[in-house]
């Protein structure tokens, strides 16, 4: 199931959508760009078809849905995003074999001491994002991940155009 933030107009054509903790967002609409703000220890990943012009992202929170008590949203996790994002890709004309991936965050945010070795969900959540990949047959086009900053994704549909800024520092292109 897909969830799609209220876009908001940031233009008099653009739409910018919010990708939210654990939300999937996907779009055939050039003038839309997909968003996840704030990433710190969570994972923006990317998926962008060119020949179809279909894009979409996901908001990873953690690394398996094994540790869940109780059921989340279908993006919160590595092993259940991807799936869920590439069928949703795929339902508006994305082809498995086109499709360019990118991601980013998978920061350490709570200093030396603390979040290190097992809690370190942020390195865990790259590897987890990078494993589910794998086992889809997709490949990783660029990343950017690690750190103890935090990054805002961005991708534009229409031209596939991926961004990350991270905190005091510059926008780059993925």
């Amino acid at each position: 199931m897909s969830t799609r933030a209220t876009p908001a107009a940031t233009s008099a054509r653009t739409t910018s959508i919010k990708v939210g903790l654990g939300q999937i967002a996907v779009s055939n609409d050039p003038e839309d760009v997909l968003a996840a703000l704030g990433l710190g220890s969570c994972i923006g990943l990317t998926m962008f078809d060119p020949v179809a012009k279909v894009g979409g992202m996901v908001h990873v929170m953690l690394p398996e849905s094994e540790i869940a008590q109780r059921p989340g949203p279908e993006g919160k996790y590595a092993d259940t995003a991807i799936p869920a994002l590439l069928a949703q890709v795929r339902r508006l004309g994305g082809e498995p074999g086109r499709l360019i991936c990118k991601m980013a965050g998978g920061a350490q945010m709570f200093g030396n001491g603390s979040g290190g070795g097992m809690l370190n969900i942020g390195s865990r959540n790259a590897i987890a994002v990078r494993a589910a990949l794998q086992s889809a047959g997709l490949r990783l086009k660029s990343a950017q991940t690690g750190g103890n900053f935090g990054r805002t994704l961005e991708m534009r549909v229409g031209s596939g155009v991926v961004t990350v800024r991270s905190v005091g520092g510059p926008t780059e292109e993925l």
